[in-house]
């Protein structure tokens, strides 16, 4: 098949008008690292999610992250997306599913972000996650530590959270499935989104750690893993959460309609 200058797929390829660079450089380690092409529509949706992000101006705020479906393989989606490449502790082939992302198991498996709680202002922080599937344990998505620390986390009923502050916050229900995070734009309070909603949480800023942030575990005692499905990861400073909340949404039914 011979390709034309506007033909979508050479576009998606080629890199020409309407991609952005940032999407196509990882797109491009993304296949490199899988060792075959992406669909196009997968890379459409991909450079979709960046352009939307910086329309949106929460692009600069994503300091560390990895898109955890798409990839054709477990090495592709541990491809940062922005940031440095995590460290896979115990994650294999079986683990990962293009469309829903990577399981935990509860036990033994977690990401480590190689991003320290500190690299980031005290007072501008978010960390995010997408949830595909539940845990059915209690468990923590994304965490840093406990005092001062990160913490994001859930049981059958509850919600608890803390980002850069001295308690834990317990609020009632636990998240569903989406997108799951916590922002800090202030000294005195921080937001956590949940079940597509806000909630201001009044907690007043602490010294961050210099405990490097942890997806599916808490490297603190006492440690918890998580069994969670999780798809998409973002750390950095503070963003406009229900933006961050709709891209991705609209990048994971964009590769559940892509991916065969």
């Amino acid at each position: 098949m011979t390709l034309t200058l506007f033909d979508g797929a050479f576009l998606a390829v080629a890199g020409g008008p309407g991609n952005d660079a940032d999407a196509l450089a990882y797109i491009t380690a993304v296949e490199a690292a899988d060792g075959q092409a992406l669909e196009t529509a997968v890379k459409d949706a991909i450079n979709a999610f960046v352009v939307g992000c910086k329309a949106d101006g929460i692009w600069s705020a994503i300091k560390a992250s990895c898109i955890l479906a798409g990839a054709r393989t477990l090495n592709g989606a541990l491809v940062p997306l922005v940031g440095a490449a995590p460290t896979n502790n115990n994650f294999v082939s079986g683990d990962y599913n293009r469309k829903t992302g990577l399981v935990g198991n509860g036990s033994t498996k977690s990401l480590n972000a190689n991003r320290a709680d500190n690299a980031d202002p005290q007072n501008s922080k978010h960390v995010a996650v997408y949830i595909s599937s539940l845990p059915s344990v209690t468990s923590f998505y994304i965490a840093s530590g406990n005092s001062n620390g990160i913490n994001l986390s859930v049981s059958s009923t509850d919600t608890f959270s803390r980002l850069n502050s001295l308690n834990q916050v317990t609020t009632g229900g636990a998240a569903s499935v989406g997108l799951a995070g916590l922002s800090r734009s202030s000294s005195a309070s921080y937001t956590l989104r949940k079940t597509n909603a806000n909630t201001n949480i009044v907690d007043t800023s602490q010294s961050p750690l210099t405990t490097s942030i942890s997806i599916f575990t808490r490297t603190d005692s006492p440690t918890f893993y998580s069994n969670a499905r999780l798809s998409f990861y973002s750390i950095g400073t503070s963003l406009d959460l229900a933006l961050l909340d709709a891209r991705v949404t609209t990048l994971m039914s964009a590769f559940a309609a892509a991916i065969p």
